[in-house]
């Protein structure tokens, strides 16, 4: 392990550390009707792991995120690359696509509900939502910045679109556009939580909408720690290799 790498590795384990130390005395500060314990809320959420019915929620939002993910990374690549590529449309479009990524979805959600009705096809449509503008700008931004040699290698040896994409643009831009994949990842996970918690009869949203509507503290922390867990790991998973394919560029 480089030196690096072990100072990330400290420092990671000082933030949770004190993360945990801080919740244990707000806990203590607060107590049992606001919140329930680091070691409380762990027992609380293996005991969730040890039932059937928790595991197909966590199934069903984990289907509905997967497929959001998946769709918002494809449609976005496409849209990033065309209106990347062709100069004109990307300067019409990009503000648009700023201007939806500013707009609350939450607003959008009546719409989401009106056209996909109450179940997965609404869920996955308000992850995407919030998944596909983020990897369609980023995208729009790497396409641009590409040298143009390599555009003009590509007619050099008569590549078609599709060719020049995938050999030269693509490689390329990758760096820019995984950043934008990472943060369509963490936007994407939000929509999708949101569209379980207004629109839906299971999933951890469900779950949570549920249990605030009782005031189930312990349920709500678990949930909201193996989401935070989940989130984070994969988070500083992809940020590792967003920082790799950055410095492999330079």
């Amino acid at each position: 392990m480089t030196g690096a790498s072990r100072g990330g590795a400290r420092n990671s384990l000082v933030l949770v550390v004190s993360l945990v130390l801080a919740w244990q005395l707000l806990y203590a500060f607060v107590g049992d009707k606001a919140l329930t314990s680091p070691l409380g809320t762990v027992r609380y959420l293996l005991a969730l792991l040890a039932t059937d019915a928790f595991w197909l929620n966590i199934a069903e939002t984990a289907r509905a995120f997967a497929s959001a993910l998946a769709i918002a990374i494809v449609l976005g690549l496409l849209i990033g690359f065309a209106f990347g590529i062709n100069r004109f449309w990307g300067e019409v479009m990009e503000p648009m696509l700023v201007a939806l990524y500013s707009i609350p979805k939450i607003t959008l959600y009546p719409i989401v509900l009106l056209a996909f009705g109450i179940g997965m096809p609404a869920k996955i449509a308000f992850g995407v939502i919030h998944g596909i503008v983020p990897v369609a700008i980023f995208t729009i931004s790497a396409v641009r910045n590409v040298r143009p040699v390599l555009v003009k290698t590509g007619r050099l040896f008569r590549l078609g679109p599709w060719r020049t994409v995938r050999k030269l643009l693509f490689p390329a831009a990758l760096p820019e556009i995984f950043t934008g994949i990472r943060l369509g990842f963490s936007l994407t996970l939000i929509g999708t939580l949101l569209g379980e918690m207004f629109g839906s009869q299971r999933g951890l949203g469900y779950l949570l909408m549920t249990a605030i509507g009782l005031q189930n503290i312990q349920v709500i922390m678990a949930v909201t720690l193996l989401l935070v867990v989940f989130a984070a790991t994969v988070s500083t998973i992809l940020l590792r290799i967003d920082r790799h394919l950055h410095r492999r560029a330079t």
